[in-house]
C-alpha cells in the first residue's frame, strides 16, 4: 500500500550537510507517522526522528542535539530529513518508515513501522 524511495545519500566531510528526501506514495493508505532510522554495520537500527500525519508534531533521538530537521512536502509527496554538522559518527545507512496503524506503538521503535525504503548511504569523513 506505501511506497518508499530514499535518495540524497553520500560522502560528505565533518562539519558538512546533506539532506535526505523520501518519495512516498500511500495509494490511500491512512498514514498515522512517517520516520527516519539509520543503521551502521554491526549495530542496531537506531531512531533517528519522526513526524505525525496530523499536525506534523516531530520528535529525534538523543544524539541528533538540534543538527537534523524532519519535514515533509505535501504536496510533492516528500519527506525530508535535514542534516548539518556531521560527524564521522553519523556515517549508516538511512532509511525512511511509514506507521500506517495508529495502534502499531511508540515512534521510536523499528517495529513499530510497516513500510520501509530500501535505504541510502551516507558516510561521512574526517
Amino acid at each position: 500500500q506505501v511506497q518508499l524511495v530514499e535518495s540524497g545519500g553520500g560522502l560528505v566531510q565533518a562539519g558538512g550537510s546533506l539532506r535526505l528526501s523520501c518519495a512516498y506514495s500511500t495509494r490511500s493508505a491512512h498514514m498515522e507517522a512517517m520516520g527516519w532510522f539509520r543503521q551502521s554495520p554491526g549495530k542496531e537500527r537506531d531512531f533517528v526522528a519522526a513526524i505525525s500525519w496530523r499536525g506534523s508534531n516531530t520528535w529525534y533521538g538523543g544524539f541528533v542535539k538540534g543538527r537534523f530537521t524532519i519535514s515533509r512536502d505535501n504536496a510533492g509527496n516528500i519527506l525530508y530529513l535535514q542534516m548539518n554538522n556531521l560527524s564521522p559518527e553519523d556515517t549508516a545507512v538511512y532509511s525512511c518508515a511509514a506507521i500506517t496503524d495508529p495502534h502499531s506503538g511508540s515512534y521510536f521503535l523499528p517495529n513499530s513501522y510497516a513500510y520501509w525504503g530500501q535505504g541510502t548511504q551516507v558516510t561521512v569523513s574526517s
